[in-house]
């Protein structure tokens, strides 16, 4: 038996793969655009339409990143996906709410009378924090093992918290680099606020993980895992150092390294993705269901990696024309 030539074996892993890809894609996508959507709280009317005129060509062709993960979980990974759904029922149902608040306020906002406009604003706010809080705390649980109980709720609590302050992190990031003059310095200093309690919840992920299984225990601190796996929290530390000495100096004359905080942030994401999939393979369920146990058919993975290798690359050169044609500074919302 060999890697490539057993289907059972190779196309579980790709499908895992392309799943995570999705998964962190999106994240980073979906993460500054959800976090606008919670900082428009903090502006004027103006302000308001100038950053969400910065998100507008994006956010719902960031949001596909998600379909695309929840789709290949669905066809790929069909027990797991019942598995997971089932113990994260509640707090999906909620996602759902948020970003269907999101989506509709997003539309209304801009062809409704001022005083409607504050509502909907507000309802936009509102759908983006719902939608965070959830996606955190389903984080935390699937950290937890999917196990309902008093400790693993709170601490799923705190992770909603910090990844939504990570949210909040990442779209600050974003407007540094799209805004300019006074609106540009207050996303420096949302960014300065925020970065410690994303460090927090980092480094509550990172202890966390391998107190809740002897397995991932055993993954990290063996030797020589140890050593070889060292570079990874030493590297996202030093993401974490840059930044912050970054942010406390920003904004520079010409606007020079407004993209950098973006990017490092970006980084840090990768990062802890890359820590929580090593943690966690080969199980999709934590500590019960491997890819392997979970996965499809292999006839019927074959057929599904043919429409999936014409899909994403449909996705991912729609993005990147996207982000091409409306790169720059934002302008003023306009909808005519």
């Amino acid at each position: 038996m060999t890697l490539f030539g057993d289907p059972t074996i190779w196309l579980p892993i790709v499908f895992a793969g392309l799943m995570g890809l999705s998964i962190l894609i999106y994240v980073v996508l979906d993460g500054f655009d959800l976090g606008v959507g919670m900082l428009v709280s903090q502006v004027d009317d103006a302000d308001k339409d100038k950053m969400i005129s910065s998100i507008g060509p994006f956010w719902d062709a960031n949001e596909t990143w998600l379909v695309l993960a929840i789709g290949l979980l669905l066809v790929a990974f069909p027990i797991a996906h019942g598995a997971i759904l089932t113990a994260l029922y509640l707090p999906v149902a909620l996602m759902l709410f948020g970003l269907i608040m999101r989506g509709v306020a997003f539309e209304f906002r801009a062809k409704v009378g001022h005083v409607q406009k504050k509502h909907w604003n507000r309802l936009f706010f509102l759908g983006s924090l719902i939608t965070a809080l959830t996606q955190g705390f389903m984080l935390g649980f699937y950290i937890m093992g999917l196990e309902w109980s008093a400790q693993n709720i709170l601490f799923s609590c705190l992770i909603a918290l910090c990844l939504t302050a990570a949210y909040i992190l990442v779209g600050a990031c974003w407007l540094i680099l799209k805004m300019e003059g006074e609106l540009q310095q207050r996303a420096v200093s949302w960014a300065q606020k925020t970065l410690m309690v994303t460090i927090s919840g980092m480094g509550a992920v990172s202890l966390a993980t391998p107190l809740v299984s002897p397995r991932i225990f055993d993954k990290w601190f063996s030797f020589p895992e140890l050593l070889i796996l060292a570079p990874l929290p030493v590297a996202t530390g030093a993401l974490f150092v840059v930044l912050f000495f970054l942010l406390k100096h920003m904004p520079f004359k010409n606007d020079h390294y407004a993209w950098a905080p973006l990017i490092l942030t970006a980084g840090i994401f990768v990062m802890g993705f890359a820590g929580l999939a090593y943690s966690f393979y080969p199980f999709v369920v934590p500590e019960k269901l491997t890819i392997y146990e979970a996965a499809a058919a292999p006839e019927s993975l074959i057929i599904i990696l043919v429409g999936g290798l014409v899909v994403i690359p449909v996705i991912i050169g729609y993005s990147i024309f996207a982000y091409t044609v409306f790169g720059g500074k934002a302008r003023t919302l306009r909808y005519d």
